[in-house]
């Protein structure tokens, strides 16, 4: 018979986590103005808010740690970090950071100016965060079908094309660069085949405007291509990642996705006028050019985490346990992003809580109601997470409303994804009774899903 399918680890090291009452997550929850992003962690039984720097690091990633050099300029562990960086993406250039959103803020602080446009495939919150706080436009150019959560499309990541050349007749000089997102995580850990990566950067190559690709989760990317794309199947992980960067001209990186580290991010290139004008905001925002916000340590540490998850046994065991999940809500009817993404499983709420309207945050109602029911914290992808226009301050309804399923890399077993699913089902078989949603309370003016309060309706 044929062998089933098995976990590329071992586990070595166990941590303790702990159940709670209905009663006591009401009271923590209500303590938190309904954002589970407050909530205490030891408040938390399964931690599904993201898989950003919450994975578990390797044996050999431990023992790189060891091995560490702190030195403030030269450290070797920059350079494994840099020749690792290189070998894998061919970017010559590379800028450490202490997470994405600072290789954003870097990048960013050189390049984009007030009234600047800057396409892209579904901006996550930080990008788009970090181009409106400078007063420039992000322009979402993803395909329709991405927007279509029981469409079953291999890589609804995708660009439109269509989308992106009238952004680019209608704003020429204005386009500083397009953001290339792989995966696409706004729309459900969405992959972007090459052939959409290779004529998205060639267009943009036509109008002048380089590429820079949003790299969080570009392994996983890779992952899809070799096993949905025609003439990926015999490749390696690696030959598609060289391949995914050399059309592109530039990388920024959360290492705590891919990279299978805690802490970590950079930006890598081969425009040297990019790098030396990042290179200008790098020390006073990050550090110097040779650790620039990161230790020596987590340097070594992502150098063998990216050698680790580019070998397709590793990877691959990260995509079934997400796809074993997604079976499980297939089981019992619950709606989500299909097909199921790289990283996480996108419940849509709106399909769920069909009974509250958009204005009350159906995907931020269910993301409460899950915790209430379990103590397992999601993460709301939706309206809430949109924020405001930023010219006419009202709420942004139009893309989807997401509860996110984030699993971390090597860290839960498949009996936590049964758990999961079955509180999901509890939820979803009392929809009917959920009849009102939250009220926002206090938000920030960018970014606000992070710190905003809610009071729950109709109590």
């Amino acid at each position: 018979m044929e062998l089933p399918f098995a976990e590329a680890w071992k586990i070595k090291m166990v941590e303790p986590i702990k159940k709670s009452t209905r009663e006591q997550r009401e009271k923590w929850l209500e303590e938190a103005h309904q954002n589970i992003f407050m909530l205490k962690s030891d408040y938390v039984y399964i931690d599904l808010l993201t898989d950003s720097g919450t994975g578990a690091m390797s044996d050999r990633q431990w023992s790189a740690m060891m091995m560490g050099d702190e030195s403030y300029g030269g450290a070797r562990s920059f350079y494994h970090m840099k020749d690792t960086i290189t070998e894998i993406t061919g970017f010559d250039y590379v800028i450490p950071t202490h997470q994405g959103r600072a290789a954003e803020n870097v990048l960013f602080s050189y390049l984009v100016k007030p009234g600047m446009v800057v396409p892209g495939n579904a901006h996550f919150d930080t990008t788009k965060g970090h181009i409106e706080s400078r007063k420039a436009f992000a322009i979402d150019v993803t395909v329709p079908e991405a927007y279509d959560t029981q469409l079953e499309v291999p890589f609804k990541g995708n660009v439109s094309l269509e989308k992106l050349e009238k952004v680019l007749q209608e704003n020429k000089g204005k386009v500083p660069f397009m953001v290339l997102t792989v995966t696409n995580n706004t729309v459900g850990g969405q992959p972007v085949s090459m052939k959409n990566i290779r004529e998205t950067c060639e267009l943009c190559h036509k109008y002048g405007v380089p590429v820079n690709i949003d790299s969080a989760r570009f392994i996983e990317n890779a992952y899809f291509i070799k096993t949905r794309e025609e003439g990926y199947a015999d490749k390696t992980l690696r030959e598609i990642c060289k391949e995914m960067f050399s059309y592109a001209d530039c990388m920024t990186m959360s290492a705590k996705k891919d990279g299978l580290v805690n802490m970590g991010g950079f930006i890598a290139t081969n425009k040297k006028e990019w790098y030396e004008g990042a290179k200008l905001f790098c020390i006073p925002f990050e550090g110097f050019l040779t650790y620039g916000g990161m230790n020596g340590r987590d340097m070594d540490a992502l150098a063998v985490g990216l050698k680790e998850n580019i070998e397709f046994e590793m990877v691959e065991t990260r995509i079934k346990q997400v796809q074993y999940l997604a079976a499980k809500l297939d089981e019992y009817g619950i709606p989500y992003q299909r097909p199921a993404g790289g990283h996480a499983i996108f419940v849509d709420a709106d399909k769920i809580l069909t009974q509250i309207p958009k204005e009350e945050f159906p995907a931020q109602t269910l993301t409460c109601e899950l915790y209430l029911e379990a103590g397992i914290r999601a993460c709301e992808i939706g309206y809430v997470l949109a924020d405001r226009d930023p010219v006419t301050r009202e709420n942004r309804f139009g893309g989807n409303d997401f509860v996110r399923l984030c699993i971390p890399r090597r860290v839960y077993t498949n009996n936590h994804m049964d758990v999961i699913a079955a509180a999901l089902k509890n939820v979803y078989d009392r929809r009917n009774t959920i009849t009102r949603g939250l009220e926002i309370t206090w938000e920030a003016e960018l970014m606000r899903h992070f710190t905003c309060q809610f009071k729950r309706l109709g109590k």
